[in-house]
């Protein structure tokens, strides 16, 4: 099943899960239905893994053009609050936000394109998260929005967040120039 947004772009994959007495099946990734979901082909060239305890938020990260980013994300363990902002300049939702839960349980999937900031805080303990990317880690080409922003009012949903010291200095959203 695909959810499409009031944002142009993003767009939720939920699986069909098979449960049974033993446990559970589902497709985790299938290309060709992603690419007919977001109607363009995409080539996936990086995947990557974090672990997070409760409370910790990561993002608002991107990276500027030519190593722009899209991606497809999920929960492989835990529950979280996965957030992208609209940062196109000519998009007319520039600066608004999209939130979902993503969890082992609701198996859904985030397809984030490049042109958007991303991040998530984690609800759990121990959260597994797992990126698909469209383009290699660029670490000069890396830049954040500041996560807790208040022109941007993202609902973290954390009450002590834990952030690294990149989060904690990223730039604020009224200064942004937007590389998109």
């Amino acid at each position: 099943m695909i959810e499409k947004f009031n944002i142009e772009g993003p767009v939720l994959i939920s699986s069909k899960v098979f449960k049974d007495n033993r446990g559970l099946f589902f497709e985790s990734f299938n290309q060709k239905q992603f690419e007919n979901a977001i109607g363009k082909k995409v080539n996936f060239v990086q995947d990557n893994l974090s672990v997070s305890k409760v409370n910790v938020v990561r993002g608002l990260h991107f990276q500027k053009p030519p190593y722009e980013q899209g991606k497809l994300v999920r929960v492989l363990k835990g529950r979280v609050i996965d957030v992208a902002v609209d940062i196109r300049k000519s998009s007319p939702t520039y600066g608004e936000h999209i939130s979902v839960e993503l969890s082992e349980d609701n198996n859904k999937m985030l397809w984030v394109p490049p042109g958007f900031a991303h991040g998530f805080s984690a609800l759990t303990n121990d959260v597994v998260f797992s990126y698909k990317c469209t383009n290699y880690y660029h670490y000069e080409s890396e830049e954040a929005l500041l996560w807790n922003d208040e022109e941007l009012k993202i609902d973290w949903k954390v009450e002590s967040p834990i952030l690294s010291e990149k989060d904690e200095m990223s730039q604020l959203f009224k200064t942004f120039k937007s590389p998109f």
